[in-house]
């Protein structure tokens, strides 16, 4: 009975050790799964806007596949984070960057052309300044996929 007790102790140690945080993962440059917020599956993608999203399992892609205007926020975050798409104006204003205005969003440093701006995104948290930055509207003007070569 105590020998099942150390393997059930070992085991729940080593699921904590597995679970990542969100946050730590986007400064290391992983993709997240823009539907669960887990690390990203590279065999679960699916091409978006020019790139490729990357999802955590069959049923991620299934939903973004079904819906993707829900997820496109955190999904367009994702194309910036992995290098896919590169910032060209702000976000905002659609006018050039002043790299002194920055934000960091989820581990992606974001530039604004003002103080304004700057100060907008910056008292958004979490999801809502995610969804602020980086939704279709935004991602439009101050984003560009690039191609891979």
């Amino acid at each position: 009975m105590r020998h099942v007790l150390s393997i059930a102790a070992l085991f729940a140690v080593v699921a904590f050790m597995g679970q990542t945080n969100a946050a730590d993962d986007a400064k290391k440059g992983k993709a997240l799964c823009p539907v669960a917020g887990k690390p990203a599956n590279p065999n679960q993608t699916v091409a978006y806007r020019g790139g490729s999203v990357s999802l955590c399992c069959g049923g991620c892609k299934a939903k973004f596949t079904k819906n993707p205007s829900k997820y496109a926020a955190k999904a367009n975050l994702q194309l910036v984070s992995t290098g896919q798409a590169k910032q060209v104006k702000c976000p905002f204003a659609g006018k050039p960057v002043n790299p002194a205005q920055s934000v960091t969003v989820a581990g992606t440093e974001v530039k604004f052309c003002c103080g304004g701006c700057k100060g907008k995104a910056a008292k958004a948290e979490g999801d809502a300044q995610i969804e602020l930055i980086f939704n279709d509207k935004s991602f439009d003007k101050g984003f560009k996929v690039t191609k891979k070569e």
